[in-house]
């Protein structure tokens, strides 16, 4: 009896962790880095805490987003829970509600101020998932994109400081500098899954811009590796290592136009990012 309560009880940890398999490297990994180089923590007790918040909210825009178009994973991404059966559409949906006290309650667990970001998240989440603006305009795209990572790092910085009610002058400039590069470059993870958002009407910049998309990657991410490095006050041989993969990451999109290609540019965009805004 115990070894059959276990193992329905790993089946489902399987599927959840399924559900945010594809978001571990993008956001749950350099969302981590950066809180615990910005709060810095407050000791490597907090580390475990920082994962799980970061985990337990991407759980739930995962799930929200997943239950959206089952059948785009469908032809896709036929490992996610959805479409290989683990979980229905029924219980999807009612996983995805009930993930929302639960992160509210852990949130409040900590501070009115992990909260406050928990509660942007679970807002930011419900617009960008059931009100549809992931798929309309690039703009408002990005900018959503924008808003959650900053409210995924503020809750998670707070979480891991000394103090969760307030966040330093350092830890303040490194999410509004990640809210700037995503704002203006997260088209990029948009390559990879041109074919796919084309088939659901999705309006985004690789498909409304196609000419000129990948070359103003190029250059913002290039502008990006000035900015930054002059504005963290680098020496020389690092502001230059800094722009030059800035370049070597948009020159990727510029030249590797295959899907398998944007695959391995958007990793190499994953790392940028958290040097960047470190």
């Amino acid at each position: 009896m115990l070894r059959h309560y276990l193992l329905v009880l790993s089946y489902h940890a399987y599927s959840l962790l399924l559900f945010t398999k594809s978001n571990m490297k993008t956001t749950l990994i350099p969302v981590t880095i950066l809180a615990a180089s910005s709060a810095p923590l407050a000791n490597l007790s907090r580390l475990p805490h920082v994962i799980f918040w970061i985990w337990i909210h991407l759980l739930q825009f995962d799930v929200s987003n997943q239950t959206m178009d089952p059948e785009e994973d469908r032809k896709n991404k036929t490992e996610r829970p959805l479409p290989a059966g683990r979980i229905s559409l029924r219980s999807a949906i009612l996983l995805r509600w009930s993930l929302v006290p639960v992160c509210l309650g852990l949130s409040y667990c900590y501070s009115y101020a992990v909260l406050c970001s928990s509660i942007a998240l679970v807002l930011i989440t419900v617009i960008y998932n059931e009100c549809g603006a992931h798929a309309g305009n690039f703009v408002v795209r990005n900018l959503g994109n924008a808003l959650g990572f900053a409210s995924f790092e503020t809750g998670s910085t707070l979480v891991a400081g000394i103090s969760p009610e307030t966040l330093d002058k350092t830890a303040i400039w490194a999410v509004c500098i990640s809210m700037g590069i995503l704002a203006t470059t997260i088209q990029a993870q948009d390559f990879r899954d041109e074919p796919g958002d084309r088939l659901i009407g999705r309006r985004t910049l690789p498909i409304v811009l196609p000419h000129i998309a990948r070359e103003t990657l190029m250059f913002l991410l290039f502008c990006w590796g000035i900015f930054l490095s002059m504005f963290w006050g680098l020496d020389t041989s690092l502001q230059v290592i800094l722009i030059m993969f800035s370049l070597f990451v948009g020159g990727r999109y510029v030249t590797k136009k295959q899907v398998m290609e944007d695959q391995i540019s958007y990793h190499w965009y994953n790392v940028g990012f958290a040097i960047f805004i470190h």
